[in-house]
Protein backbone atom coordinates (compact mmCIF):
# COMPACT_ATOMS: atom_id res chain seq x y z
CA UNK A 1 0.00 0.00 0.00
CA UNK A 2 2.53 2.60 0.86
CA UNK A 3 4.57 2.86 -2.04
CA UNK A 4 1.58 2.80 -4.16
CA UNK A 5 -0.03 5.32 -2.19
CA UNK A 6 3.11 7.08 -2.75
CA UNK A 7 3.23 7.05 -6.32
CA UNK A 8 -0.10 7.98 -5.92
CA UNK A 9 0.04 11.56 -4.51
CA UNK A 10 3.20 12.44 -6.44
CA UNK A 11 0.66 12.33 -9.18
CA UNK A 12 -1.39 14.66 -7.90
CA UNK A 13 0.69 16.73 -6.59
CA UNK A 14 2.62 17.35 -9.86
CA UNK A 15 -0.02 19.52 -11.19
CA UNK A 16 -0.57 22.94 -9.99
CA UNK A 17 -3.72 23.42 -9.10
CA UNK A 18 -3.56 26.60 -7.68
CA UNK A 19 -6.63 28.66 -6.95
CA UNK A 20 -5.35 31.93 -5.12
CA UNK A 21 -4.39 33.69 -8.09
CA UNK A 22 -2.69 33.29 -11.43
CA UNK A 23 -3.39 29.54 -11.30
CA UNK A 24 -3.81 27.65 -14.54
CA UNK A 25 -8.13 26.75 -15.25
CA UNK A 26 -6.68 23.56 -17.01
CA UNK A 27 -4.23 22.32 -14.50
CA UNK A 28 -7.73 23.19 -11.76
CA UNK A 29 -9.64 20.83 -13.43
CA UNK A 30 -6.61 18.18 -14.32
CA UNK A 31 -6.19 17.72 -10.33
CA UNK A 32 -9.88 17.33 -10.37
CA UNK A 33 -10.13 14.58 -12.98
CA UNK A 34 -7.49 12.66 -11.37
CA UNK A 35 -9.54 12.50 -8.50
CA UNK A 36 -12.83 11.26 -10.40
CA UNK A 37 -10.77 8.86 -12.02
CA UNK A 38 -9.31 7.14 -8.94
CA UNK A 39 -13.43 7.00 -7.85
CA UNK A 40 -13.91 5.19 -11.02
CA UNK A 41 -11.27 3.19 -10.94
CA UNK A 42 -12.70 1.66 -7.71
CA UNK A 43 -15.99 0.66 -9.88
CA UNK A 44 -17.48 3.91 -8.22
CA UNK A 45 -19.16 6.67 -10.19
CA UNK A 46 -17.90 10.32 -10.33
CA UNK A 47 -18.57 13.67 -11.92
CA UNK A 48 -17.23 16.55 -12.14
CA UNK A 49 -20.08 19.58 -11.38
CA UNK A 50 -19.44 23.27 -11.65
CA UNK A 51 -22.45 24.76 -9.38
CA UNK A 52 -21.60 28.29 -10.22
CA UNK A 53 -20.62 30.24 -12.59
CA UNK A 54 -16.86 30.50 -12.84
CA UNK A 55 -16.56 28.35 -10.02
CA UNK A 56 -13.76 25.38 -9.94
CA UNK A 57 -15.36 22.22 -10.32
CA UNK A 58 -16.81 20.30 -7.70
CA UNK A 59 -15.69 16.14 -7.65
CA UNK A 60 -18.71 14.60 -6.92
CA UNK A 61 -18.73 10.72 -6.84
CA UNK A 62 -19.84 7.60 -4.70
CA UNK A 63 -18.59 4.21 -3.80
CA UNK A 64 -21.69 1.98 -2.77
CA UNK A 65 -21.29 -0.60 0.17
CA UNK A 66 -19.65 -3.73 -0.94
CA UNK A 67 -23.16 -5.34 0.30
CA UNK A 68 -26.69 -4.55 1.62
CA UNK A 69 -25.80 -1.32 0.01
CA UNK A 70 -29.18 -0.03 0.25
CA UNK A 71 -29.37 -0.67 3.90
CA UNK A 72 -25.74 0.56 4.67
CA UNK A 73 -24.86 3.63 6.26
CA UNK A 74 -23.77 6.82 4.23
CA UNK A 75 -20.67 8.52 5.23
CA UNK A 76 -19.51 11.27 3.19
CA UNK A 77 -15.71 11.94 2.55
CA UNK A 78 -14.09 15.69 2.29
CA UNK A 79 -11.04 17.37 0.85
CA UNK A 80 -10.39 19.45 -1.46
CA UNK A 81 -7.40 19.58 -4.24
CA UNK A 82 -6.75 23.05 -4.25
CA UNK A 83 -3.54 24.75 -3.53
CA UNK A 84 -2.25 28.00 -2.59
CA UNK A 85 0.38 29.88 -4.64
CA UNK A 86 4.11 28.93 -4.06
CA UNK A 87 5.46 32.07 -4.34
CA UNK A 88 8.01 33.45 -3.53
CA UNK A 89 9.86 30.60 -5.13
CA UNK A 90 13.49 31.20 -4.26
CA UNK A 91 12.47 30.15 -0.26
CA UNK A 92 11.88 26.44 -1.49
CA UNK A 93 14.81 24.30 -1.57
CA UNK A 94 12.78 22.06 -4.58
CA UNK A 95 10.77 22.77 -7.25
CA UNK A 96 7.18 22.94 -5.55
CA UNK A 97 5.64 21.00 -7.87
CA UNK A 98 8.09 17.97 -8.23
CA UNK A 99 7.47 16.44 -5.13
CA UNK A 100 10.36 14.79 -3.16
CA UNK A 101 11.29 12.74 0.16
CA UNK A 102 13.86 14.30 2.59
CA UNK A 103 13.99 13.17 6.08
CA UNK A 104 10.77 10.93 6.09
CA UNK A 105 8.60 13.94 4.51
CA UNK A 106 6.80 14.70 1.12
CA UNK A 107 7.81 17.99 0.31
CA UNK A 108 5.28 20.06 -2.11
CA UNK A 109 2.59 22.49 -2.77
CA UNK A 110 -0.04 21.03 -1.32
CA UNK A 111 1.71 18.46 0.77
CA UNK A 112 -0.11 18.50 4.03
CA UNK A 113 -3.20 20.92 2.69
CA UNK A 114 -4.75 19.18 1.28
CA UNK A 115 -4.22 16.89 -0.72
CA UNK A 116 -1.55 14.48 1.48
CA UNK A 117 -3.36 14.68 4.38
CA UNK A 118 -6.86 13.91 2.24
CA UNK A 119 -5.15 11.04 0.13
CA UNK A 120 -5.37 8.46 2.44
CA UNK A 121 -8.60 8.96 3.09
CA UNK A 122 -9.74 8.65 -0.46
CA UNK A 123 -7.38 5.85 -0.90
CA UNK A 124 -8.87 3.82 1.95
CA UNK A 125 -12.26 4.11 0.77
CA UNK A 126 -11.50 2.99 -2.94
CA UNK A 127 -9.18 -0.13 -1.54
CA UNK A 128 -11.91 -1.37 0.35
CA UNK A 129 -14.13 -0.99 -2.15
CA UNK A 130 -12.01 -2.76 -4.75
CA UNK A 131 -11.64 -5.58 -1.98
CA UNK A 132 -15.39 -6.11 -1.52
CA UNK A 133 -14.71 -4.95 1.94
CA UNK A 134 -16.67 -1.79 2.13
CA UNK A 135 -19.07 -1.46 4.46
CA UNK A 136 -20.65 1.81 4.28
CA UNK A 137 -21.62 3.75 1.55
CA UNK A 138 -19.37 6.55 0.73
CA UNK A 139 -20.08 9.73 -1.11
CA UNK A 140 -17.01 11.83 -1.90
CA UNK A 141 -16.75 15.43 -2.15
CA UNK A 142 -14.04 16.82 -2.99
CA UNK A 143 -13.61 20.83 -3.46
CA UNK A 144 -11.42 23.36 -5.58
CA UNK A 145 -12.13 26.45 -3.57
CA UNK A 146 -11.16 25.92 -0.20
CA UNK A 147 -8.05 28.35 -0.27
CA UNK A 148 -10.28 30.94 -1.92
CA UNK A 149 -13.44 30.94 -0.31
CA UNK A 150 -14.98 27.21 -0.30
CA UNK A 151 -18.49 28.96 -1.98
CA UNK A 152 -19.21 25.95 -4.73
CA UNK A 153 -19.14 23.35 -1.98
CA UNK A 154 -21.08 25.61 0.59
CA UNK A 155 -24.24 25.94 -2.41
CA UNK A 156 -23.80 22.30 -3.11
CA UNK A 157 -24.38 20.91 0.45
CA UNK A 158 -27.08 23.01 0.67
CA UNK A 159 -29.00 22.13 -2.59
CA UNK A 160 -28.04 18.50 -1.66
CA UNK A 161 -31.42 16.19 -0.30
CA UNK A 162 -29.87 13.57 0.44
CA UNK A 163 -27.10 14.29 3.16
CA UNK A 164 -25.16 11.46 4.91
CA UNK A 165 -25.54 9.59 8.50
CA UNK A 166 -21.71 10.70 9.51
CA UNK A 167 -18.83 12.67 7.42
CA UNK A 168 -15.36 12.97 7.76
CA UNK A 169 -13.09 15.43 6.98
CA UNK A 170 -9.34 15.23 6.81
CA UNK A 171 -7.92 18.66 6.81
CA UNK A 172 -6.70 19.23 10.22
CA UNK A 173 -3.41 17.63 12.09
CA UNK A 174 -2.43 15.70 15.34
CA UNK A 175 -1.45 17.32 18.44
CA UNK A 176 1.83 15.79 18.28
CA UNK A 177 3.90 13.08 16.43
CA UNK A 178 2.65 10.44 19.17
CA UNK A 179 -0.91 11.50 19.48
CA UNK A 180 -3.66 12.01 16.93
CA UNK A 181 -6.64 14.29 17.52
CA UNK A 182 -10.05 14.81 16.69
CA UNK A 183 -11.34 18.30 16.44
CA UNK A 184 -14.96 18.61 17.83
CA UNK A 185 -15.17 22.15 17.77
CA UNK A 186 -14.46 25.82 15.44
CA UNK A 187 -14.78 29.17 15.77
CA UNK A 188 -16.61 30.80 13.46
CA UNK A 189 -15.55 34.42 12.39
CA UNK A 190 -17.05 37.72 11.34
CA UNK A 191 -14.39 39.79 9.21
CA UNK A 192 -15.05 43.56 8.54
CA UNK A 193 -13.89 45.68 6.96
CA UNK A 194 -15.09 49.50 7.32
CA UNK A 195 -14.56 53.77 7.35
CA UNK A 196 -14.68 56.58 9.82
CA UNK A 197 -15.01 59.55 8.22
CA UNK A 198 -14.21 62.60 9.97
CA UNK A 199 -14.11 65.19 7.84
CA UNK A 200 -14.69 66.31 3.77
CA UNK A 201 -10.72 66.36 3.36
CA UNK A 202 -7.54 66.07 5.17
CA UNK A 203 -6.38 68.73 7.08
CA UNK A 204 -3.41 70.43 8.23
CA UNK A 205 -2.54 69.75 12.44
CA UNK A 206 -1.46 73.21 12.62
CA UNK A 207 -4.21 74.96 11.45
CA UNK A 208 -6.49 72.84 12.59
CA UNK A 209 -5.28 69.82 15.42
CA UNK A 210 -7.59 70.40 18.38
CA UNK A 211 -10.08 72.03 16.46
CA UNK A 212 -11.29 69.51 14.07
CA UNK A 213 -12.48 66.09 14.39
CA UNK A 214 -9.48 63.47 13.33
CA UNK A 215 -10.63 59.96 12.41
CA UNK A 216 -7.87 58.48 13.44
CA UNK A 217 -8.63 59.07 17.22
CA UNK A 218 -12.60 58.48 16.43
CA UNK A 219 -11.54 54.95 14.65
CA UNK A 220 -9.85 54.11 18.41
CA UNK A 221 -12.86 55.53 20.29
CA UNK A 222 -14.74 52.84 18.40
CA UNK A 223 -12.29 50.20 18.67
CA UNK A 224 -12.06 50.49 22.36
CA UNK A 225 -15.45 49.81 22.89
CA UNK A 226 -14.90 45.88 21.56
CA UNK A 227 -10.83 45.20 22.16
CA UNK A 228 -10.81 42.99 24.90
CA UNK A 229 -10.09 43.88 28.77
CA UNK A 230 -7.46 43.70 31.05
CA UNK A 231 -8.12 40.03 31.76
CA UNK A 232 -7.94 39.40 27.74
CA UNK A 233 -11.94 38.66 27.85
CA UNK A 234 -14.46 40.98 25.37
CA UNK A 235 -17.72 42.62 27.02
CA UNK A 236 -20.04 39.98 27.93
CA UNK A 237 -22.55 41.16 24.60
CA UNK A 238 -19.99 39.60 22.32
CA UNK A 239 -19.74 36.32 24.39
CA UNK A 240 -23.48 35.56 24.51
CA UNK A 241 -24.58 32.02 23.62
CA UNK A 242 -21.31 30.48 24.60
CA UNK A 243 -21.08 26.31 24.63
CA UNK A 244 -18.91 25.57 27.53
CA UNK A 245 -16.43 22.37 26.60
CA UNK A 246 -17.71 19.27 27.83
CA UNK A 247 -16.35 17.18 30.63
CA UNK A 248 -15.10 14.68 28.00
CA UNK A 249 -13.12 17.46 25.98
CA UNK A 250 -11.59 18.57 29.51
CA UNK A 251 -10.69 15.32 30.47
CA UNK A 252 -9.03 14.60 26.57
CA UNK A 253 -6.60 18.03 27.04
CA UNK A 254 -4.91 17.00 29.64
CA UNK A 255 -2.55 15.08 27.35
CA UNK A 256 -1.92 18.35 25.02
CA UNK A 257 1.08 20.45 25.41
CA UNK A 258 0.43 23.57 27.54
CA UNK A 259 -0.51 27.06 26.54
CA UNK A 260 3.03 28.32 27.30
CA UNK A 261 4.67 25.75 24.91
CA UNK A 262 2.12 26.90 22.17
CA UNK A 263 2.65 30.58 22.69
CA UNK A 264 6.52 29.89 22.84
CA UNK A 265 6.58 28.00 19.39
CA UNK A 266 4.47 30.44 17.70
CA UNK A 267 6.67 33.44 18.96
CA UNK A 268 3.42 34.83 20.41
CA UNK A 269 3.77 37.32 23.94
CA UNK A 270 0.75 36.68 26.34
CA UNK A 271 -1.73 38.58 25.97
CA UNK A 272 -2.56 39.86 29.69
CA UNK A 273 -1.37 37.78 33.50
CA UNK A 274 -2.49 34.45 32.97
CA UNK A 275 -3.54 33.84 29.07
CA UNK A 276 -0.89 31.06 29.25
CA UNK A 277 -2.92 28.58 31.86
CA UNK A 278 -6.12 29.71 29.84
CA UNK A 279 -5.20 28.84 25.96
CA UNK A 280 -6.23 25.72 25.62
CA UNK A 281 -10.11 26.50 26.83
CA UNK A 282 -9.52 30.62 25.54
CA UNK A 283 -8.44 29.66 21.65
CA UNK A 284 -11.18 27.19 20.97
CA UNK A 285 -13.95 28.02 23.47
CA UNK A 286 -14.41 31.24 23.90
CA UNK A 287 -14.65 34.77 21.88
CA UNK A 288 -12.13 36.82 20.70
CA UNK A 289 -11.72 40.69 19.13
CA UNK A 290 -8.79 41.68 16.99
CA UNK A 291 -7.56 44.48 15.16
CA UNK A 292 -6.27 43.37 11.84
CA UNK A 293 -5.07 46.40 10.66
CA UNK A 294 -5.68 50.15 10.33
CA UNK A 295 -5.28 52.28 7.29
CA UNK A 296 -5.18 56.18 7.47
CA UNK A 297 -3.26 59.07 7.29
CA UNK A 298 0.96 59.40 6.32
CA UNK A 299 3.71 60.92 8.10
CA UNK A 300 3.17 64.55 7.17
CA UNK A 301 1.28 66.84 9.50
CA UNK A 302 -2.03 65.81 8.41
CA UNK A 303 -5.23 65.24 10.50
CA UNK A 304 -6.69 62.34 8.13
CA UNK A 305 -10.38 62.38 7.03
CA UNK A 306 -10.70 58.40 6.81
CA UNK A 307 -9.43 55.67 8.72
CA UNK A 308 -10.11 51.85 7.58
CA UNK A 309 -9.86 49.43 9.70
CA UNK A 310 -10.05 45.60 9.62
CA UNK A 311 -11.51 43.86 12.56
CA UNK A 312 -12.44 40.30 13.05
CA UNK A 313 -14.37 38.55 15.78
CA UNK A 314 -14.19 34.76 16.39
CA UNK A 315 -17.43 33.48 17.55
CA UNK A 316 -17.20 30.44 19.66
CA UNK A 317 -19.33 27.37 19.47
CA UNK A 318 -22.82 27.62 20.46
CA UNK A 319 -22.76 31.72 19.46
CA UNK A 320 -25.14 33.00 16.54
CA UNK A 321 -21.99 34.45 14.22
CA UNK A 322 -24.84 36.63 12.42
CA UNK A 323 -25.95 38.16 15.76
CA UNK A 324 -22.44 38.65 17.26
CA UNK A 325 -21.12 40.56 14.36
CA UNK A 326 -23.76 42.90 13.78
CA UNK A 327 -23.55 43.34 17.70
CA UNK A 328 -19.76 44.32 17.30
CA UNK A 329 -20.72 46.74 14.35
CA UNK A 330 -23.22 48.34 16.54
CA UNK A 331 -20.92 48.56 20.01
CA UNK A 332 -18.14 50.16 17.07
CA UNK A 333 -20.72 53.05 15.50
CA UNK A 334 -22.68 53.89 18.76
CA UNK A 335 -19.13 54.72 20.66
CA UNK A 336 -17.62 56.97 17.69
CA UNK A 337 -18.11 60.64 18.71
CA UNK A 338 -20.29 62.77 17.21
CA UNK A 339 -19.84 63.79 13.61
CA UNK A 340 -18.09 60.79 12.87
CA UNK A 341 -19.53 58.53 9.95
CA UNK A 342 -19.07 54.50 9.98
CA UNK A 343 -19.14 52.71 6.47
CA UNK A 344 -18.83 49.05 6.27
CA UNK A 345 -16.23 48.28 2.95
CA UNK A 346 -17.09 44.50 3.21
CA UNK A 347 -17.71 41.64 5.03
CA UNK A 348 -17.26 38.05 5.87
CA UNK A 349 -19.40 35.54 8.21
CA UNK A 350 -18.55 31.84 8.70
CA UNK A 351 -20.67 30.33 11.67
CA UNK A 352 -18.90 27.88 14.78
CA UNK A 353 -19.32 24.34 14.52
CA UNK A 354 -19.26 22.02 17.41
CA UNK A 355 -19.77 18.06 17.27
CA UNK A 356 -20.06 16.46 21.23
CA UNK A 357 -17.27 14.31 21.98
CA UNK A 358 -19.64 11.96 23.91
CA UNK A 359 -22.05 11.59 20.33
CA UNK A 360 -22.36 7.85 18.77
CA UNK A 361 -19.91 8.83 15.47
CA UNK A 362 -17.55 10.37 17.55
CA UNK A 363 -17.55 7.89 19.99
CA UNK A 364 -16.97 5.50 17.32
CA UNK A 365 -14.53 7.48 15.73
CA UNK A 366 -12.04 7.87 18.95
CA UNK A 367 -12.40 3.84 19.26
CA UNK A 368 -11.01 3.23 15.75
CA UNK A 369 -8.45 5.77 15.52
CA UNK A 370 -7.14 4.59 18.81
CA UNK A 371 -7.34 1.10 16.82
CA UNK A 372 -4.85 2.61 14.33
CA UNK A 373 -2.78 4.90 16.36
CA UNK A 374 -2.51 2.70 19.58
CA UNK A 375 -3.08 5.28 21.44
CA UNK A 376 -6.66 7.43 21.99
CA UNK A 377 -6.77 10.76 20.01
CA UNK A 378 -7.53 13.89 21.62
CA UNK A 379 -10.84 15.74 21.50
CA UNK A 380 -9.62 18.85 21.00
CA UNK A 381 -11.04 22.97 19.90
CA UNK A 382 -9.52 24.82 16.48
CA UNK A 383 -9.52 28.70 16.96
CA UNK A 384 -9.92 28.36 13.27
CA UNK A 385 -12.87 28.34 11.66
CA UNK A 386 -13.26 25.40 8.64
CA UNK A 387 -16.47 26.76 6.20
CA UNK A 388 -17.75 23.39 5.16
CA UNK A 389 -17.89 21.85 8.67
CA UNK A 390 -19.85 24.44 9.87
CA UNK A 391 -21.84 24.27 6.84
CA UNK A 392 -22.23 20.05 7.68
CA UNK A 393 -23.08 21.21 11.39
CA UNK A 394 -26.08 23.47 10.62
CA UNK A 395 -27.55 20.33 7.77
CA UNK A 396 -27.18 18.15 11.09
CA UNK A 397 -24.75 15.57 9.67
CA UNK A 398 -22.61 14.10 12.53
CA UNK A 399 -18.78 14.85 11.60
CA UNK A 400 -15.44 13.63 12.41
CA UNK A 401 -12.36 16.08 11.71
CA UNK A 402 -9.65 14.91 11.67
CA UNK A 403 -5.99 14.73 10.35
CA UNK A 404 -2.11 13.69 10.25
CA UNK A 405 -0.49 17.28 9.46
CA UNK A 406 2.15 17.65 12.38
CA UNK A 407 2.53 20.90 14.10
CA UNK A 408 5.65 21.30 11.90
CA UNK A 409 4.22 20.92 8.36
CA UNK A 410 4.28 23.98 7.53
CA UNK A 411 0.94 24.98 5.74
CA UNK A 412 0.61 27.60 2.66
CA UNK A 413 4.79 28.27 3.08
CA UNK A 414 7.54 27.13 1.30
CA UNK A 415 8.96 23.55 1.72
CA UNK A 416 5.39 22.75 2.67
CA UNK A 417 5.72 18.79 3.90
CA UNK A 418 3.64 15.87 4.92
CA UNK A 419 5.47 13.25 6.97
CA UNK A 420 5.44 9.30 5.33
CA UNK A 421 3.89 8.40 8.69
CA UNK A 422 1.05 10.53 8.45
CA UNK A 423 0.28 9.10 5.07
CA UNK A 424 0.50 5.55 6.23
CA UNK A 425 -1.15 6.53 9.64
CA UNK A 426 -4.13 8.35 7.87
CA UNK A 427 -4.67 5.70 5.86
CA UNK A 428 -5.08 2.52 8.78
CA UNK A 429 -7.17 5.27 10.75
CA UNK A 430 -9.27 5.68 7.26
CA UNK A 431 -10.21 1.72 7.08
CA UNK A 432 -10.83 1.81 10.94
CA UNK A 433 -13.08 4.20 10.55
CA UNK A 434 -14.84 3.56 7.64
CA UNK A 435 -15.23 -0.07 9.02
CA UNK A 436 -16.04 1.26 12.56
CA UNK A 437 -19.30 3.31 11.12
CA UNK A 438 -20.71 0.37 9.72
CA UNK A 439 -22.38 0.19 13.50
CA UNK A 440 -24.34 3.27 12.43
CA UNK A 441 -26.56 0.68 10.77
CA UNK A 442 -26.71 -1.88 13.27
Amino acid sequence: MADTLLDELFHWLRIPSISTGGGDPAEIEKAAEWAAAKVRAAGGEAELLTVREGGNPLVIGELRASKDADSAPTVLIYGHYDVQGAEPLDLWTTPPFEPVVRDGRVFARGAADDKGNFLPLLAAACDLATEGALPVNVRVAVEGEEEAGGESISQWLKDDPRGADAAIVYDSGMVSPELPAITVGLRGVHLVTFDVRAADRDLHSGMYGGSALNALHALHQGLAAVIPGPDGRVREELRAGIAPPTDEERASWAELPSGQESLDAAGARPAYPGAADEFIERNGSDTAVDVDQIVAGDARTVIPAVARATVSIRVAPGQDVVAIGAELERLIREALPAGAEMTVVSAHTAPPAHFPADSPVLQIAGRAIERAAGVAPAFTRSGGAIPFVADLSEKGIPTIVTGFVLPDDPFHAPDESFSLRGLELGYKSARELLTGLAELGS
